[in-house]
């Protein structure tokens, strides 16, 4: 019989059965095995018992013991949870342990109770109950089976502890215990959209987090994570609240009040008292965005996120809810950095390679390094397809440090296998200038792989180095080139440039845009336009590259101007690093010993 048992229930436990089932199955099997007794279970957390199963006890009575606090006099389960040792009592109506609750177990006509502890190793995790309807203790083969039962106990709860461990840290956040980003996006996939309730989301994104881990560190950083996720959880509902990552947290309200206003400006009311954060005074501050659910559908974050990427941009610190027609190109932009951010997670961000030339020997003597970004169908678009996302500087900043790590690997390599590169022209924005690191990163980066900074042009356009209407940029790329760095100027003539800026910005390229290359045409203005550059350049000891060359007699006629170094579709578009070292192999340019021949950067 007690085979039969174990085996009935092992085979339960191992396929996974919901816990309750599996022990209210486990009661009944017993019931039935030993006429005139009725058998439960409870859990015990440490301080309280809580009723697993009781398949033959009145409801009533199963929640009147619901929760009970274990205790010396706390009826039989009680008693045993608190010792960690079987309790018998053979007249429940005399016996002082049940005076408290004998008024509830008398009336069903029980007398007597005989309850065992289950423990996983010293500690108790819930009791095993038999009740006699007569006055005696446990016969022997009872008590054989009663040591099976409780054995099963353990291995089922055991397991369901741990299963709830796993399914814990799975979903929980490390740092502040509130459920996260795995669990809010389950929600909105599986639950959410089950509930008939109407429901909104609003995105809370912590302002000054990178501020205090600059100014106190990361410990302070921490520390006001941990401030904010209470204060969230205490005005929101900890079921209620997530922390996505980051600086980043969401709230679902789905209770009958649906004014997201309102919770919005509760939050940021309790997140505005100051905080000690590691021995530092910091205000905590946020920005949030929202947005309701709409009708009968199940819309992702889209919304909320757009609405807090707005407010952001316009309302800092304050709450933005999501409306039809909010800013169409603030959702471009958005969902080009949301693209692009799920890419550098995806490492679907990678260096292309356009070769830049000679015109007259058509030896290549460097590449421009372009980034491309692969979709999630194996599609390689270009950067002006997702150029929207390097407005935000978070993500301008990632895209380069992407770069940057690619190019530099990709150098090394060919100049291991003796390829005579000559230099290979990285595109940075004004993000990267105003994040004030980029020249440790620069040494730090090319310095770890043994890329000497001879080999590396930087190419900024003449928006960022000219349009910003301060010196921060200028003095920056003035440090770069002290360093031994050269600075080309991308995208010569459609910006702010003048021919006086040549006089006075320290670069060492320019490169013509591809606009003024396609209007060399007999009798166009853009010839002697294109004509004139390439000849102050050459007087200033500017080199000159013509962007965007597809054509032979473009190429003939750059040449008769003076120009030496070209690229563009004509010789190659941007290729992936394999094909441009093959090319480049079979194509680069060889320097003579003294390095004088012409074309060389």
């Amino acid at each position: 019989m007690i085979l039969e048992l174990q085996n009935a229930i092992l085979e339960m436990i191992a396929k996974g059965e919901p816990l309750a089932a599996t022990i209210e199955q486990l009661c009944l099997r017993v019931e039935a095995a030993v006429p005139g007794i009725t058998a439960s279970v409870l859990t015990f957390d440490g301080s309280r018992l809580h009723t697993l199963a009781a398949p033959s006890l009145p409801p009533d009575y199963s929640a009147a013991v619901d929760n009970l606090e274990a205790g010396p006099l706390a009826g039989s389960c009680g008693a045993a949870a608190y010792f960690g040792e079987a309790v018998v009592v053979i007249d429940i109506e005399t016996d002082p342990r049940w005076q408290d609750f004998k008024s509830l177990v008398l009336p069903l006509g029980f007398k007597a109770c005989w309850s065992s502890p289950i423990k996983s190793g010293e500690r108790v995790i819930g009791t095993f109950a038999f009740y006699y309807r007569d006055h005696r203790g446990p016969k022997a083969v009872e008590r054989d089976l009663v040591e099976a039962c409780v054995h099963l106990c353990t291995i089922a709860i055991d397991r369901e502890e741990r299963v709830m461990e796993r399914q814990r840290l799975t979903y929980s956040d490390a740092m502040t215990g509130l459920s996260n980003r795995a669990h809010f996006n389950q929600l909105l996939a599986e639950e959410l959209p089950r509930s008939r309730r109407a429901w909104g989301i609003l995105l809370v994104d912590i302002d000054n987090l990178k501020l205090v881990n600059d100014t106190f560190g990361h410990a302070a950083g921490d520390a006001l994570i941990q401030v904010v996720a209470d204060r969230i959880s205490a005005t929101a509902g900890a079921k209620n609240t997530f922390r996505l990552g980051g600086d980043e947290f969401a709230v679902i309200v789905s209770d009958d009040n649906l004014d997201l206003s309102a919770r919005a400006s509760a939050i940021l009311k309790a997140l505005s008292s100051p905080s000690t954060c590691d021995g530092h005074v910091v205000f905590p501050a946020a920005t949030i965005g929202g947005a309701l659910a709409e009708t009968e559908t199940n819309p992702d974050q889209t919304h909320a996120d757009v609405a807090l990427y707005h407010a952001k941009e316009h309302n800092r610190g304050r709450y933005v809810q999501h409306y039809p027609g909010l800013g169409t190109a603030l959702t471009r932009r958005f969902r080009a950095v949301r693209d692009v951010g799920v890419a550098l997670e995806d490492d679907r961000i990678d260096a292309h390679y356009q070769p830049i030339l000679r015109l007259d020997t058509r030896e290549i003597v460097g590449f421009e390094a372009l980034c491309r970004m692969t979709t999630p169908s194996g599609e390689i678009i270009a950067a002006a397809h997702f150029h929207e996302a390097t407005k935000d500087a978070h993500i301008a900043a990632e895209l380069t440090q992407r770069m940057l790590v690619r190019v530099a690997r990709d150098i090394r390599s060919w100049l291991a296998r003796g390829l005579p590169l000559q230099h290979v022209g990285i595109n940075l924005s004004a993000a990267d200038f105003r994040g004030g690191n980029l020249q440790d990163r620069l040494c730090r980066i090319f310095g770890e792989a043994e890329v000497p900074l001879k080999h590396i042009i930087l190419e900024v356009t003449e928006s960022v180095y000219l349009g910003q209407r301060d010196y921060v940029i200028a003095d920056e790329i003035k440090a770069l080139r002290s360093k031994g760095l050269r600075v080309a100027l991308d995208d010569f003539g459609t910006g702010y440039a003048s021919l006086t800026h040549l006089l006075t910005v320290p670069v060492d390229i320019i490169k013509i845009d591809k606009s003024f290359i396609d209007r060399m045409v007999p009798g166009d203005a853009g010839t002697f336009i294109v004509e004139g550059l390439i000849g102050i350049a050459h007087k200033l000891g500017i080199r000159v590259v013509a962007e965007g060359i597809e054509t032979e007699p473009q190429a003939a006629q750059l040449s008769q101007l003076g120009c030496k170094l070209g690229q563009g579709y004509l010789f190659s578009k941007a290729v992936d690093r394999t094909v441009a070292a093959a090319i480049f192999e079979q194509h680069g340019q060889r320097l003579n010993q003294d390095k004088t021949r012409a074309g060389a950067l």
